[in-house]
C-alpha cells in the first residue's frame, strides 16, 4: 500500500488520523501552519462516545490516566440550586469513561504515538488544485507538494474547506468566551458544574495534577471590544456573586492564564467528501461547545474513517461510505449544541425562571434518553 495522504492540521483530529492511516499502511504526511507543535488550549471533556472511539483505535488505555473522571455534571442557577443534572449510572451497560482532560496533555500524548519528523511545520496552505490521479497543495511559504489524497483536519477556521465551499465561513453564537487552567488553591471539586445565571455562564471542573479547568461565556455583540477586553479583575466583579468556589476560582487566576475567544461553529455542511478530499473534524462540522461533544465527533470521524478504509481499497469509496455515515450525526450534535448554547445564555430574569422550572421537571426517562442518544450511539452505522 504505496498510497501518500496528506494531512492538514495537527491538532486531536490530524493527530489521530496520522496514527491510524500509518498503521494502516499508508504513506503519511502532516502539515501544520504553525511554527512549532505544542499543546495549546485549555481543557475539555471525552464523553464515553470519544473513548470509545479512542479504544477502537488503540488508544484509550494511554489517555484515561491523563483525564479524572466524570460521572456527574450538574447545571446550577447563581445560587447553587440544580436545574439538570446528568449522571452516566443513567445510561446502562457505559464501558468506557467520560473525562476531563486537559488538550495539551491529549495533544503531547498523540503526537508521541508518532516517529519523529512526522510533522512539518510552517506548512500553512493557501492554495490547491486537485483532480482524478493527484491533489497538489501550496503553501505560504513557497513551497508546493502533491499526494494522492487529502484529509483537512485544520480546524472551524480551514482553509480547505472555505477553498472548497466558499459560502462556509465560520458563525457567531452570540457570546463570547474566557478559560483558563489553574492550580487548584485547595477547593472540593466532586462533579463538573456548570452555573446558568443573567450575568453569563460559568463552569468548572476538576483536573490531573491538582489542576483546576474553568470558563464562562458572556453576550456580546460582534463588535464589542469592551466586553472582550475583561480580564479576571472585571470577570471577578461579574461573577463574584456567583455559588462558592466561582469567586476564589477567578481569584487565584492571573490575565496571563486566560484564554479568550469568540464561540463560532459553521453552519452543517451537505458534504465532506470532494473526491481525493475529505474534510474532517472542525473543518467538516464545527460545533459549539455546550454539549462537550466537538472533540468528540472529530475522534469519532477517525474510527468511522478508519472502519470504511479497512473495507476497501477504493480510498474515494471510503470517503463517499464515510461521509454518508457522519452527515446526520455531526448535524444533530450543531444544532442541537445551538440551541442549548441560546437556551443557556438567556439573560431576562423571567425567561431564566421559566427555563430553570422546565429543566428540573424534566422526565428522567428523557434525561437518559438524550445521554444515550450521545454516548451509546453506533457511530458505525
Amino acid at each position: 500500500m504505496n498510497k501518500k495522504i496528506g494531512i492538514v492540521g495537527a491538532g486531536i483530529a490530524g493527530l489521530t488520523a496520522a496514527i491510524s492511516l500509518k498503521r494502516l499502511g499508508y504513506q503519511v504526511v502532516l502539515y501544520e501552519s504553525s511554527p512549532e507543535i505544542k499543546g495549546i488550549g485549555a481543557g475539555f471533556g471525552l464523553a464515553s462516545n470519544a473513548m470509545r472511539a479512542f479504544s477502537d483505535l488503540k488508544l484509550e488505555k494511554g489517555i484515561i490516566p491523563l483525564g479524572t473522571l466524570l460521572n456527574e455534571s450538574r447545571i446550577c442557577d447563581s445560587m447553587g440550586k440544580i436545574i439538570s443534572v446528568a449522571d452516566t449510572s443513567l445510561v446502562n451497560n457505559l464501558k468506557h469513561p467520560s473525562l476531563a482532560i486537559h488538550r495539551k496533555d491529549l495533544h503531547y500524548y498523540l503526537l508521541n504515538q508518532l516517529p519523529e519528523n512526522s510533522v512539518f511545520t510552517h506548512k500553512q496552505i493557501i492554495n490547491l488544485e486537485h483532480n482524478k490521479t493527484e491533489v497538489k497543495l501550496f503553501f505560504k511559504d513557497n513551497t508546493q507538494d502533491t499526494c494522492d489524497y487529502l484529509i483537512c483536519a485544520d480546524g472551524v477556521g480551514s482553509t480547505v474547506r472555505q477553498l472548497l465551499i466558499p459560502n462556509s465561513k465560520p458563525r457567531y453564537s452570540g457570546y463570547t468566551c474566557w478559560r483558563a487552567v489553574i492550580d487548584n488553591p485547595g477547593l472540593k471539586i466532586k462533579e463538573n458544574t456548570e452555573v446558568w445565571g443573567k450575568q453569563g455562564r460559568f463552569g468548572f471542573v476538576s483536573l490531573i495534577d491538582n489542576k483546576i479547568y474553568w470558563y464562562c461565556c458572556i453576550n456580546a455583540a460582534p463588535k464589542d471590544t469592551f466586553i472582550r477586553q475583561m480580564k479576571t479583575e472585571a470577570l471577578f466583579e461579574r461573577f463574584k456573586n456567583y455559588l462558592h468556589p466561582i469567586g476564589e476560582i477567578i481569584k487565584n487566576t492571573t490575565d496571563e492564564q486566560l484564554i479568550q475567544n469568540d464561540i463560532v461553529d459553521i453552519k452543517p455542511l451537505s458534504e465532506f467528501a470532494f473526491g481525493r478530499i475529505l474534510l474532517v473534524g472542525d473543518a467538516a462540522h464545527a460545533t459549539t461547545p455546550n454539549m462537550g461533544q466537538g472533540a468528540c465527533m472529530a475522534v469519532e470521524d477517525i474510527a468511522v474513517l478508519t472502519s470504511e478504509l479497512q473495507k476497501t481499497d477504493d480510498i474515494e469509496t471510503a470517503f463517499l461510505n464515510f461521509e454518508k455515515k457522519r452527515i446526520n450525526r455531526t448535524q444533530y450534535i450543531t444544532n442541537t449544541s445551538s440551541v442549548i448554547g441560546k437556551i443557556a445564555q438567556l439573560e431576562n430574569p423571567v425567561l431564566c425562571r421559566i427555563r430553570n422550572f422546565i429543566f428540573r421537571n424534566l422526565p428522567k426517562s428523557y434525561v437518559k434518553k438524550q445521554m444515550k442518544q450521545i454516548l451509546v450511539y453506533d457511530f458505525y452505522k
